[in-house]
């Protein structure tokens, strides 16, 4: 296999047919349009970059939500956060078909398509009834955004200059990042003056602007099409794994995890369908996902890197919000404006890592994130239950400096070296990594913070007992000092200790995501070095 980032020589072999020889130097292959130029590129990159902000804005607005959703619905926070792990789930599992769709139906087509559906989707998610009809309706909407991200990745690239590729790459993170920043902020807005359903009746005149503006402009500039077979066997291993999965991990803890029989075959099946998936995926001459990607050192290091930051990110993103509304009383729209500084130095260095990307070496800029990372989340693990919204905000405004350094570095150097024709494909496989991580991270976050509460709890009571002297003699300085009968000062020693034990256990989260960031960094430098800021990426233009 030739190496990722080696650039054609003279005269090589016939390329196989799945991989077609560059063009000549004096320009790009007849298939491949010229980039867009001028106010046609500035619409262009606006279209694009609304179809992004709307998929992954829906990935976090409803984060702050969560309470009135389900109060609303009539059921627990826990069965209401179901709302967010279904739509990443599958959206995860739809993702890998993007490569297989965009052949058969062409990039255009497919992009504007699944940005109509996505429209109808959040429309049947905002006049949902009941918690049941929402679930599938997020689903659908999950399922329709997959080839949302790696689509656009793609188109943004076809339409700049080689030598500007750093730039699309740069514009694509700006809206990555801001979208599940924004959407804590925008959603406790939207959920506190209006209704949750505004959530999703709001992507729908962007959607329709989006789709309207990208058909208007990239429709003579469709891709070729084939009709490959599809691999309906390993879409099925994938669904069954991704599905059993995800479902473990969101029920574990309401069934006492492998106690319970449930459990133990949800997790069964996960890991034989797995097993199973990944022997046909290696074998199948047309697989549902391309597994063979991950033989090249800049994918595997790259996507494995970005999926486990972006699943430890993901996580906390969702907890943040939850513990400010459960234990600090604050309001939706107060939860969401705490998390949106976050977007402040994003949204400003995202260009000029544009500008600074080609002459840098994409492994170093990406250390630096996620040293920012670790330095955040630690800062974090110091938090008191007295703390002021100065002090939470702060760390989320710092946090901007690692998140803007963050989706470009690691994109560039995911792809690397691969052709025109592989970058859907390439894109599709890393982000369906990625979004599944960060659906796992969910989940394995929540649980672990209820486990660490309970943990805290139990140490925190140990002598919170009528029998121990000390104890009832604290329960009654209380009645003395407030005024109040016994068992009200006994109900204020439990809020208090639940108070402090969910504060001590999100602490230990916030410490171990720390490590994580700081672990996971070998990871970037068993890459090759990449500069140009995914020019490589868009070799093929």
């Amino acid at each position: 296999m030739s190496q990722p980032n080696a650039a054609p020589a003279s005269a090589s072999p016939p390329q196989p047919p799945s991989q077609p020889p560059s063009g000549p130097p004096s320009g790009p292959p007849p298939s491949a349009p010229a980039p867009l130029e001028g106010g046609q590129l500035v619409l262009a990159t606006i279209a694009v970059a609304l179809a992004t902000f709307m998929n992954v804005l829906d990935t976090s607005i409803a984060n702050v939500a969560i309470p009135t959703i389900s109060g609303n619905l009539g059921v627990s926070v826990d069965e209401g956060t179901w709302v967010i792990t279904v739509f990443a789930a599958a959206n995860a599992v739809s993702i890998p078909l993007t490569g297989w769709l965009t052949q058969r139906i062409g990039q255009v087509k497919l992009f504007v398509g699944a940005i109509l559906s996505f429209v109808l989707a959040s429309w049947l998610c905002g006049i949902a009834p009941t918690l049941p009809i929402l679930l599938l309706a997020r689903v659908f909407q999950g399922a329709v955004a997959g080839p949302l991200i790696p689509l656009s990745q793609a188109i943004l690239l076809g339409s700049y200059p080689k030598e500007k590729a750093s730039t699309a790459l740069a514009l694509w993170a700006m809206t990555a990042t801001v979208g599940p920043i924004a959407g804590p902020a925008l959603g406790g807005w939207i959920t506190d003056s209006y209704s949750w359903s505004w959530i999703f009746y709001i992507n729908i005149p962007v959607g329709l602007f989006a789709a309207g503006v990208t058909w208007m402009i990239y429709r003579t500039r469709e891709t070729p099409t084939r009709k490959p077979p599809i691999d309906v066997i390993g879409l099925g291993l994938l669904i069954t794994w991704v599905a059993s999965l995800q479902i473990m991990l969101d029920k574990g803890k309401d069934l006492d995890w492998f106690s319970s029989p449930v459990i133990t075959v949800l997790g069964l099946v996960a890991l034989i369908s797995f097993a199973f998936f990944l022997v046909w995926e290696l074998t199948e001459a047309h697989p549902i996902v391309d597994l063979r990607l991950f033989a090249q050192r800049n994918f595997l290091g790259g996507t494995v890197a970005i999926s486990v930051a972006y699943g430890v990110f993901f996580g906390n993103l969702v907890l943040l919000p939850q513990w400010m509304q459960e234990y600090l009383n604050y309001r939706s729209v107060d939860a969401g404006l705490v998390t949106a500084p976050l977007g402040v130095f994003a949204v400003i260095l995202a260009p000029v890592l544009g500008k600074v990307l080609p002459r840098s070496d994409a492994r170093i800029i990406s250390t630096f994130a996620f040293v920012g990372f670790a330095v955040v989340f630690y800062m974090r693990s110091k938090y008191v239950i007295e703390i002021d919204t100065w002090h939470l905000v702060i760390p989320t405004l710092l946090q901007g400096i690692p998140m803007a350094l963050f989706f470009v570095p690691l994109t560039a150097i995911i792809l690397s070296g691969q052709p025109q024709s592989k970058i859907p494909a390439a894109a599709g496989l890393s982000n369906f990594v990625r979004v599944f991580c960060g659906a796992v991270g969910t989940s394995i976050a929540g649980t672990a913070w209820n486990n660490r509460t309970i943990l805290h709890h139990a140490r925190l009571t140990e002598q919170a007992s009528v029998n121990n002297p000390a104890f009832a003699q604290q329960i009654d300085a209380t009645q003395t000092l407030l005024h109040m009968d016994a068992p009200s000062a006994r109900a204020l020693f439990d809020f208090t200790v639940n108070t402090q034990a969910a504060m001590m256990g999100l602490n230990d989260i916030f410490f171990v995501s720390a490590v994580i960031f700081l672990l996971i960094i070998p990871l970037i430098w068993i890459t090759r070095p990449v500069k140009g800021g995914g020019a490589d990426a868009a070799g093929a233009h």
